[in-house]
């Protein structure tokens, strides 16, 4: 549908691209003129921005290219733009989709581009105290080389008004996570706006891609967000996978898919506890520690790991399961399920602790879908969007996902959204160790061809996680890209604080709980 739209508006301006894999996700190069017409097209096909970034294509004699990635249900379009050398700008999609807001910004800090229209060119990720003209992405830029200080100053939004104060929060914070700074500012008790600065766990994360092995990038993508190491190797693998049109065995991905749910299965625990430890309700936080403790420490039993990093490569998995492992897990699940679903129950039916959840950090339906949101801040505020039912790869496409979907947008909302998907996931990992298929857990997969790209998306437990790379002139890295859901998440935590009183920030953000580290790339 969304090639469709395309082709009846721009015709033969749009030209399709035969090296992007997999076959199913569409590629197509525009003018660049063009480029923001593609938005517009894409908005009135009701699709979403998935991702946003640009690419130094200059080793293809080129110059640079935008990518936007739109999505709509089970569909995938990329629309490219090349941007020549000496004119390095391109057409802002901020009017048309408000995540491009920050994706532009990101692109301006470390690429250079331009996004003309853009209403705000602040540093994003990269700050203010670096040389205004280096551009880590670019293959010109000696990443080897330590940048000099200069003396920038970050220019934050201002409230004014009778009564009007701010509050600056972090980047470092009282508990053990990591650094971000949260400013608002408030009438009283009443939040009237909060603005986010991330960035301070930039590692260069896609700039040392390039330097590696493409088998080396797995052990990279899944250190991009440690707490969601699964979901990033799997992602990633998929993306190489599809790239060098390797075809992995069934029992590997059913292995995958094993590891992912017990990962969702983990964190949902550990936020559920966290949510609730966050309006001084402490005996939930240390049950669910306690099965959250159960379940990592069978992972490092079984798998060597307890969050399982490192066994999910390019070409399938590292670790096999045998019958004996099989039984362990499932006496595992009856104890969770049965001790699980009492806590549940208290968590019902404890009224001061949903005097503190309900109507708290709201993001309405109509937000979220303009913010493009995903995950389980996306089903919690009415969109029903999930990677396993829409994007699947076996064994999600063997049977049906129940996708809980709610609609009051609030911390009980997101709470309850994780309670029901540990429910779920129980329920896969039962499937999967009752049905899955003998065979090997790995192949060798080869290089892939020059100037050819991969694609893939899957769920991770915050939500859709995106790779894309890009093979160079010798079917090295030239370019990895990721898209954590918090990218797009986080400003979904924006618009749903004001309104709400100081007090219950650390309430909501928790209940967002998205990656510092996987934004910060």
């Amino acid at each position: 549908m969304l090639k469709e739209a395309i082709d009846n508006v721009l015709g033969t301006s749009a030209t399709y691209n035969k090296r992007q894999f997999p076959a199913s996700v569409v590629s197509c190069t525009v003018p660049r003129n063009r480029f923001a017409d593609a938005a517009k097209i894409m908005k009135k096909a009701y699709a979403l921005l998935a991702a946003e970034w640009a690419v130094d294509e200059t080793p293809f004699g080129g110059g640079f290219a935008v990518y936007a990635c739109y999505r709509f249900a089970n569909e995938y379009l990329i629309v490219r733009t090349e941007i020549p050398i000496d004119d390095p700008t391109f057409p802002s999609l901020t009017k048309k989709f408000v995540p491009a807001y920050r994706f532009e910004r990101q692109i301006h800090s470390l690429m250079g581009l331009v996004p003309e229209g853009h209403p705000d060119l602040r540093p994003w990720i990269k700050f203010e105290d670096w040389p205004e003209d280096s551009w880590p992405l670019r293959k010109s830029f000696a990443s080897s080389k330590p940048l000099p200080h200069v003396n920038g100053k970050y220019k934050w939004i201002k409230a004014e008004g009778e009564g009007v104060y701010e509050i600056p929060v972090g980047p470092v914070h009282a508990g053990i996570i990591e650094p971000g700074h949260f400013r608002f500012q408030a009438v009283g008790e009443m939040i009237i706006n909060l603005e986010e600065r991330l960035g301070y766990v930039h590692k260069g994360i896609e700039k040392r891609f390039e330097s590696l092995s493409w088998q080396e990038g797995a052990k990279l993508a899944g250190r991009v967000s440690g707490d969601t190491t699964v979901a990033h190797s799997i992602a990633y693998s998929l993306a190489v996978e599809s790239v060098t049109q390797a075809v992995i065995t069934e029992r590997a991905h059913w292995l995958r898919a094993l590891f992912l749910e017990r990962e969702r299965i983990a964190n949902h625990l550990g936020d559920i506890g966290a949510i609730c430890n966050d309006v001084a309700f402490a005996f939930m936080l240390y049950q669910t520690t306690r099965l959250k403790e159960m379940l990592v420490r069978t992972n490092l039993k079984l798998f060597g790991h307890r969050f399982i990093m490192d066994r999910v490569l390019p070409g399938g998995v590292t670790v096999d399961i045998d019958e004996k492992g099989k039984e362990e897990i499932k006496a595992e699940l009856d104890i969770l399920s049965a001790e699980f679903e009492k806590l549940a129950t208290i968590y019902d039916e404890s009224a001061s602790l949903e005097d503190r959840v309900r109507d708290a950090g709201e993001l309405s339906p109509e937000k979220a879908r303009s913010l493009c949101a995903v995950g389980i801040v996306a089903r919690a505020s009415g969109l029903n969007l999930d990677c396993r039912l829409q994007n699947p790869f076996p064994p999600y496409d063997r049977f049906e996902i129940k996708v809980p979907v709610l609609i009051s947008g609030d911390v009980h909302a997101r709470a309850w959204v994780r309670v029901e998907e540990i429910r779920e996931s129980i329920r896969i990992i039962r499937f999967i160790l009752e049905n899955i298929p003998e065979g090997e857990i790995s192949i060798a997969i080869g290089r892939p061809a020059s100037d050819t790209s991969g694609f893939a998306a899957v769920e991770g437990w915050r939500g859709e996680i995106i790779y894309w790379v890009q093979a160079g002139i010798k079917g090295e890295i030239n370019r990895c890209m990721v898209r954590d859901p918090s990218s797009l998440n986080w400003l979904g935590l924006e618009q749903a604080i004001p309104g709400n009183i100081v007090p219950d920030f650390p309430l909501c953000n928790k209940s967002f709980n998205q990656s510092y580290s996987g934004h910060d790339l």
